[in-house]
């Protein structure tokens, strides 16, 4: 349980709204978190979008108790599609931009990022078209990260 424990807080964290564990996609990678951390941000540029930001949450992590510096989101999107969600759908800007947090669980690394389709309940055809691309790309990019820990 303590290990859904940490994405889970991750997350309620990172988007201000609750969140319990199948709201979340989550996969391991069999490789180091420095390895796996330069591959996620490659795997994202891959796919289309630009890199935001790279936040250390750790200390709030260690004030909690945990023992560990490897706990990172990254924060990452499209200027476009933002730009029009925050014109049109202003009570979507808690979501953007889209994340995924990155921790080291001893010797693996794991990726978690929240479910899209099932937070944002979009009745806007284009919205729903957006977030539903959205979801895809998480989704091949945790399987591509996935692929990348069995493939080293």
């Amino acid at each position: 349980m303590k290990r859904l424990l940490a994405p889970c807080l991750l997350f309620m964290f990172a988007i201000s709204a609750p969140v319990s564990a199948e709201e979340l996609m989550m996969t391991r990678v069999m490789q180091s978190f420095p390895e796996t951390m330069l591959k996620l941000q490659e795997v994202i540029k891959h796919h289309g979008y630009q890199l935001s930001r790279v936040q250390r949450v750790d200390i709030g992590l260690a004030n909690m108790g945990y023992k560990t510096d490897k706990y990172r989101v990254v924060f990452f999107g499209k200027e476009a599609q933002n730009r029009w969600i925050i014109d049109k759908h202003p009570e979507l800007i808690a979501y953007l931009p889209l994340k995924i947090a990155i921790y080291a669980e001893e010797d693996d690394t794991m990726l978690v990022s929240p479910n899209l389709d099932v937070l944002i309940a979009a009745k806007d055809p284009k919205l729903k078209k957006i977030v539903h691309g959205w979801q895809q790309d998480v989704q091949k990019m945790l399987k591509e990260m996935q692929k990348f820990g069995q493939n080293s």
